[in-house]
């Protein structure tokens, strides 16, 4: 059974903050903050909200300066909101299908003053080569649904439901698109259940986006790995880095160390 994962984020309703702000949200939304306020997601009230397992993806990918990044299935685009923040020279397109998380996702990129490296398409990612260019980027990024139909209780929000089962695209729908869009040599970064695993790392490899790193994702030393962050390159060689793990929590409770730092913007040691 997968961990549900929750922490704590600022919220801030409409009116607290600037006009500029006030004027971007809706009656039924609110502003989340990070990296201690330095970045602002618009997400709504209730219904579909982001997860922590964007925020560990985020820390997982490794972008080079002016890179192109390509964000599929993006929700409310906070992975490319986190990587345009800590990646200042790259520019990023954020694909999304659902046509009110993707004007959410426009709003949180004005917020932030982003309009200039983020663009937020609206779009199905299974119809990838009908509106994405071909090898034309350098990363590709997502967090794929990861329940298959037919498996759990559907949430009757579409937003929810879009975003945790297959509805609108499995993991191979994914990877098939990032393989349409990337480069050769690109890389496709993603999280994924390890009790899915197998599927995903077979798809890259049909797919010859040939898995490259992998770290698993644990509630805290001495559970079990419950997620996988995942690196791929399109058309890369067989070999295979395993990191170390990624812990939460202590021990003792409370977030890891590398989990405060992914959660305040601020860098990993050097060594």
């Amino acid at each position: 059974m997968l961990v549900a994962w929750t922490f704590a984020l600022t919220v801030t309703k409409a009116g607290q903050d600037s006009m500029p702000e006030e004027s971007l949200l809706r009656d039924d939304e609110t502003t989340e903050s990070l990296y201690g306020g330095r970045l602002k997601i618009i997400q709504k009230r209730r219904g579909y909200r982001y997860t922590i397992d964007s925020v560990l993806l985020a820390g997982f990918v490794e972008p080079k300066a002016a890179d192109r990044v390509l964000e599929l299935g993006a929700g409310s685009a906070v992975i490319s909101l986190l990587l345009a923040y800590r990646h200042r020279g790259i520019r990023i397109t954020a694909v999304e299908i659902q046509g009110g998380l993707a004007d959410m996702a426009r709003r949180s990129v004005s917020l932030n003053h982003l309009d200039d490296r983020v663009r937020i398409l609206q779009g199905d990612l299974r119809q990838a080569s009908g509106f994405l260019e071909s090898q034309a980027w350098d990363v590709a990024v997502f967090n794929p649904p990861y329940r298959k139909m037919g498996s759990g209780r559907v949430n009757p929000l579409e937003q929810k439901a879009l975003a945790r089962h297959e509805i609108a695209g499995s993991v191979a729908d994914f990877l098939g698109a990032a393989s349409h869009a990337l480069k050769p040599a690109g890389r496709a970064c993603l999280i994924y259940p390890c009790s899915r695993m197998v599927e995903a790392i077979h798809r890259m490899r049909v797919l010859k986006v040939e898995p490259k790193r992998l770290r698993m994702v644990h509630s805290k030393p001495g559970s079990r790995g419950e997620f996988v962050l995942a690196e791929g390159v399109k058309g890369g060689g067989e070999e295979l880095s395993v990191l170390p793990p990624l812990y939460l929590y202590r021990e003792e409770g409370g977030y890891s160390d590398e989990l405060e730092r992914l959660l305040s913007g601020v860098s990993a040691p050097a060594g």
